[in-house]
This record gives C-alpha cells, structure tokens and sequence, in this order.
C-alpha cells in the first residue's frame, strides 16, 4: 500500500478514535447538539462514540477496512442532523462561531469522500 494510503488510514483512525473516546469523557457537548426529536439522547451519544471508536480502529486492517469504511460513511450520515441542529442553533450554546458551524456542514461531504476513498479495497 503506499505510504500515503497508509498515513491516510491512520489519521482517519485516530480522528474517528479519538473523537469516540470524546463522547464518553465529555457527552453532554454531543447531548447539547442532539435535535429535540430524537429520543435517549445519552444512549445515542454513546452508541455513536462507541461505533467511531470500534469502526475508527477496524479501518486499519485490511480484512475489516471496507466494511468499517461503510460504516462510518453510514454513521456521518446519521450524525449529520445533529451537525444541521447545531447549526441552526448557532453552536447550541457552546461557544463555537457560527460561521465555524455552517463551515462543517459541507466539510462533512468531504469527510464522507475521505473515507469512501478507503472502500475500493486497492492493495
């Protein structure tokens, strides 16, 4: 695999990690951008926090990597309600600019792109 696919791989592996491990330490931030609708706010953070971590570290393997990369690709798509309720909250009091918000929405299309690029299973 080429270095760059690689370096690729593990950057995406500590981002979706790392950011699971935040919903256990701080889940009353995600709770705050959960949209009203949706019911058992907690559990969905922490669901969502434990499927980053374990699709996060299943996309290093080979075996695993397509599957993990569908996954998350399905979990950003998810997620991106939150994403839209907290922009249209304006950060939902936590202190980001709401430029910042705004911004993240089409940068989510990125992140989807980023991980797709990890599903055409190239040695």
């Amino acid at each position: 695999m080429p270095r760059s696919r690689t370096i690729s791989l593990c950057i995406l592996a500590v981002l979706f990690s790392g950011a699971g491990v935040l919903h256990f330490v701080k889940p009353e931030v995600y709770m705050r951008i959960m949209p009203p609708y949706l019911p058992w706010h907690r559990g969905l953070v922490l669901l969502s926090g434990a499927a980053e971590i374990l699709l996060g570290i299943l996309l290093l393997p080979r075996a695993t990597r397509r599957w993990a990369a569908w996954g998350l690709i399905a979990l950003l798509i998810a997620v991106f309600p939150a994403n839209v309720y907290m922009a249209q909250t304006s950060g939902a009091g936590l202190g980001v600019a709401p430029w910042l918000v705004w911004v993240r929405l089409p940068l989510q299309a990125l992140l989807i792109w980023w991980v797709w690029t990890h599903t055409q299973g190239k040695k």
